[in-house]
């Protein structure tokens, strides 16, 4: 196999320096000095349909086209990718977007981790047990026989109430303590009045259930159908396919999305260590070319290609769940109650709306987020947030990438922010579910508006 790959690089260097032209001697030096430093890769990703970015890059062949021989391989949890990551059995990752915040400001892991790529907005779901579902049903207005959705965690109140009382935990599962489902089903929670807990890290309690009405845990995502079913959690906060599976099996209820707890929120982002980015510049900027095209072929033309991307994505050495279990949510659907299927279309988004910028008012987000859950344990300046999201956050790199690309003509430069200008922050965002406005550039300011969590200088 190597020696065939071999074969197959030095025929693409060949092509590649035969198309910038042979009849000027300056064309084969400059694509020499751009050509990769590191050709053979090796990516890790979680079974989850938002990794797409990393199977359709393979499968298409734009990591080729960049002279890059990549392998993809699933990881057994968001805590080994990450260790791999860090000491180089892993090239790069698919991440959750807090694991390079959480491991450079050394919450967990303590390592130097950057992203030049945000993978996908939305892409997540709530989802209860069908016992759980009963009990929150009578809360829940009706239209048409039809709950009015958004429904809210102000339904789930009364049945967290009734567990404390009858003196028994109320449990609930999300994927890793820094993973944006974490963070949305604790916004979700408190939005409703439903205390989600703080951690402690200073006093060495990271349970994150100090104070807690509903007690959160980490289940890896594609065993959180199994465990709901099981009783030993009543609901979760997991990414696609594992919330439509236990509509298919029977076991539960999507109540919400996170579209509607942040419309067009940031989930994953492509990681790799700033050591290896240091070491590996022209092979890092063309990984992000390669993904780049992933995601613009993925949403391309209102989400046509998505059919043949669900086929990719149902393969075993990838998602591996039934077509149909992916297919209804990749496709702009999404099924709450069984048979209540309804459009959303930006359910998964890839590139639409700059999907793929590392924004540094996304960062911040996360760093709001921990310190008002106690993951920060002391008061932090504006500055300091927008410190740490600079360091972690490289829209430098993805303008490189996306220069070369326009260059190329494979991609239209208004399908881009305008980098001569862009700063990094989003305009105020509006749409959360509790109506509190977000400004990425007041980051204090944003947290005094929460009445559960820390805020100023609250220390657990």
């Amino acid at each position: 196999m190597r020696g065939i790959n071999t074969l197959r690089r030095n025929l693409l260097k060949a092509a590649l320096v035969v198309s910038t032209g042979l009849a000027t001697l300056a064309a084969p030096v400059a694509a020499a000095s751009d050509w990769p430093e590191k050709e053979e890769l090796k990516f890790g990703f979680i079974k989850l349909t938002d990794m797409a970015p990393l199977a359709v890059a393979y499968e298409k062949g734009f990591f080729e086209d960049e002279g890059l021989y990549v392998t993809l391989e699933a990881q057994a949890n968001w805590k080994v990718l990450l260790d791999r990551v860090i000491d180089g059995q892993l090239d790069g990752a698919h991440m959750l977007a807090g694991q390079p915040l959480g491991a450079t400001i050394g919450f967990g892991t303590k390592a130097d981790i950057i992203t030049a790529f945000s993978m996908d907005l939305n892409g997540n779901g709530i989802t209860v047990s069908n016992d759980i579902w009963k009990q929150m049903k009578k809360n829940i207005p009706h239209e048409n026989g039809k709950p009015v959705h958004p429904i809210k965690a102000d339904a789930l109140k009364p049945v967290v109430e009734k567990y404390k009382e009858d003196g028994k935990p109320f449990n609930m599962g999300m994927v890793f303590p820094v993973s944006t489902h974490n963070y949305e089903l604790r916004y979700w929670l408190a939005a409703g009045g439903i205390h989600p807990g703080y951690y402690a890290p200073h006093k060495g309690d990271t349970s994150g259930q100090i104070d807690a009405d509903a007690l959160l845990s980490v289940t890896p995502p594609p065993q959180m159908p199994a465990t709901m079913e099981a009783g030993t959690i009543y609901g979760y906060c997991v990414g696609e396919p594992w919330n439509q599976q236990a509509v298919f099996k029977g076991i539960g209820v999507p109540v919400i999305t996170d579209y509607e707890i942040w419309k067009n929120n940031p989930e994953k982002v492509f990681g790799v260590s700033k050591g290896w980015a240091d070491k590996y510049p022209n092979t890092h900027k063309r990984v992000v070319k390669a993904m780049i095209r992933a995601a613009q072929w993925l949403d391309a033309n209102n989400n046509a290609n998505r059919p043949e991307a669900v086929k990719i994505l149902a393969k075993s050495q990838y998602v591996g769940a039934d077509y149909d279990v992916i297919a209804n949510s990749m496709t702009g659907t999404f099924e709450y109650e069984k048979g209540d299927k309804r459009e959303v279309p930006d359910f998964n988004v890839f590139f639409r709306y700059n999907a793929t910028y590392p924004y540094y008012s996304d960062a911040i987000w996360y760093l709001t987020q921990m310190r008002r859950w106690g993951q920060i344990s002391e008061p932090k300046s504006d500055n300091w947030y927008k410190e740490i999201a600079k360091k972690v956050y490289r829209p430098d790199i993805y303008a490189a990438a996306a220069k070369d690309l326009i260059k190329e003509g494979k991609v239209n430069a208004k399908d881009f922010p305008d980098f001569a200008t862009e700063t990094g922050f989003k305009p105020v965002q509006t749409e959360f579910i509790d109506n509190v406005t977000y400004d990425g550039t007041k980051p204090n300011e944003y947290l005094e508006q929460f009445k559960i969590g820390l805020k100023g200088s609250d220390k657990i």
